[in-house]
């Protein structure tokens, strides 16, 4: 739904809708570029991957680490900047891949992360929302995730453009062209948005939330870290965000049947490992949403069912992310809240 200009939320909104376009643009305009700068990467051999980023960015990155290792077998990691940025660490990073993921490619530890990875030797990647950031500039590599300006402070469709572009760069790496599994993404995802009624009802039911756990397995873990981020920081709900593994050693013991707990299951092997979490959870009386398969949905409290069938595991997440962005813009307008202005943010974070 299109909101009038002005109206709280109304260019998030915008934003969110934009999504389909964004992805079919990405697929007929970015990924031969993309298929281009992997062939030129994968010629070069490299040994291991780092991944740095920060806010939404880390989660498009840890969707980036699961790829890695799950189709190409590559070990990952996620950097942590200051053992470079504060501490003037210098590893040797020959023949290490260095992927650094940023909308804006202007945050300065980000920058200089990326300059410190060139001098120890890696093969640097910026993949950005901007051909002429700086950090573009100091990576030997760049990608342009081509989402077009996005103005709301919460980023909804530069997160669904980097997870696209980089699994177009991962099966490119790996030899493969990955357009033709993704082809379909754009109209599942006008699908999805589509039924944005659904999410506004289950907004109603949870706009008086005081706490939320969000929980997945798999690729669809980063799409829980994602979903807590954007509640947090426009609704201010606290969200606690788990893996299904971890939320089962210790957190579990804060569940209860008062605040809810968004389940996001993948179709595949990640929705089968979150199984017995689920199970748990519903013992527990817990009050389950589930982002899925109506299989799953249909065993929740309430829920939302994604389109997936026969959409391959790994391209999931940027459907399941789609629901909850919703999911945050209607609960922050229903508690007459504006998200397109989150207090104390800004849209370039300068850390250093």
């Amino acid at each position: 739904m299109t909101l009038t200009p002005g109206t709280p939320g109304a260019i998030m909104s915008a934003e969110i809708a934009e999504q389909p376009a964004a992805l079919e643009r990405l697929l007929t305009r970015g990924a031969p570029a993309i298929a281009a700068t992997a062939a030129e990467i994968r010629a070069r051999r490299p040994r291991f991957v780092l991944l740095t980023a920060r806010g939404t960015s880390d989660n498009a990155a840890l969707y980036a680490k699961y790829l890695l290792e799950i189709r190409l077998g590559l070990p990952c990691g996620l950097t942590s900047m200051s053992t470079t940025t504060a501490y003037g660490a210098e590893p040797d990073l020959t023949d290490v891949l260095v992927i650094t993921v940023s909308q804006s490619g202007g945050s300065p530890d980000l920058v200089a992360s990326a300059r410190a990875a060139r001098a120890a030797g890696a093969v640097t990647l910026a993949v950005t929302n901007n051909a002429d950031s700086p950090l573009a500039a100091a990576c030997e590599y760049h990608i342009d995730i081509l989402a077009g300006p996005e103005k709301a402070l919460p980023a909804t469709k530069t997160y669904t453009s980097s997870l696209l572009a980089l699994y177009l760069f991962v099966a490119a790496l790996g030899g493969d062209d990955g357009t033709e599994a993704a082809a379909g993404l754009p109209a599942l995802a006008d699908e999805v948005l589509a039924r944005q009624n659904e999410v506004r009802e289950l907004a109603g039911r949870y706009r008086f939330a005081e706490r939320m756990v969000l929980t997945s397995r798999g690729y669809g873990y980063p799409t829980a870290k994602e979903a807590a981020l954007k509640l947090m920081e426009t609704s201010y709900i606290p969200a606690l965000s788990y893996s299904g593994a971890d939320l089962l050693h210790g957190p579990l013991a804060m569940v209860d049947n008062v605040s809810p707990v968004i389940a996001i299951v993948t179709d595949g092997k990640g929705g089968k490992a979150l199984q017995p979490v689920l199970d748990r959870l519903l013992d527990r009386g817990a009050d389950l949403v589930v982002i899925g398969p109506r299989r799953q949905v249909d065993a929740a409290s309430a829920g939302f069912v994604l389109p997936v069938d026969g959409l391959p595991e790994e391209l999931q997440p940027v459907l399941e992310i789609l629901p909850l962005q919703l999911l945050a813009h209607e609960v922050t307008v229903a508690r007459g809240q504006d998200p397109d202005a989150p207090r104390s943010l800004a849209k370039v974070t300068e850390t250093h």
